[in-house]
């Protein structure tokens, strides 16, 4: 099963739309995750029609309308693991116990809201994956999205891709 990881979208504020790399990965993925912060529906409609399934969750920055439509925590399992899809997750110190102890039947989990890039593994097994953001840099190099392929209770070919500026 192939993933596509998005979160901070933040469009239209950040971008107009996502980038075409972006599209392209939503037309190859059987599954599209977004941890939150979509900004206006819009996005959520288009992804909805063109995405094979989308998975999601509301961030800080979506309104009424997104929080009614999403929930604040996704639970879905694919490929024989079960994924938790959230926006904010806390301080990067200490973030693999803190959240290993908060989503202890979780394998994998996916969030947002920095939009730093993270792909770590806790103690425990679960493993952390922030995809960054597809559409505001801030501090990063680079704005960044993630796939990866789930298949018989193990996640692998997990890539971070850059998109390139005008791509």
């Amino acid at each position: 099963m192939r993933l596509l990881l998005i979160a901070d979208t933040h469009v239209p504020k950040r971008a107009r739309d996502l980038p075409a790399a972006v599209w392209a990965a939503v037309d190859d993925a059987d599954v599209v995750i977004h941890a939150g912060d979509w900004v206006e529906p819009a996005l959520l409609d288009a992804l909805e029609t063109r995405a094979n399934r989308l998975v999601g969750c509301w961030g800080n920055n979506d309104g009424p309308e997104l929080r009614r439509r999403l929930p604040e925590r996704a639970d879905v399992v694919l490929g024989g693991l079960k994924f938790t899809v959230t926006h904010e997750t806390g301080a990067a110190t200490g973030r693999e116990a803190r959240m290993a102890r908060e989503y202890p039947d979780t394998d994998v989990l996916v969030f947002g809201h920095s939009h730093i890039p993270w792909d770590t593994t806790a103690k425990t097994g679960l493993r952390l994956l922030n995809p960054g953001s597809p559409t505001d840099r801030r501090r990063q190099p680079y704005c960044t999205f993630m796939t990866a392929t789930a298949a018989n209770g193990a996640l692998s070919e997990v890539l971070l891709h850059r998109v390139e500026r005008g791509v």
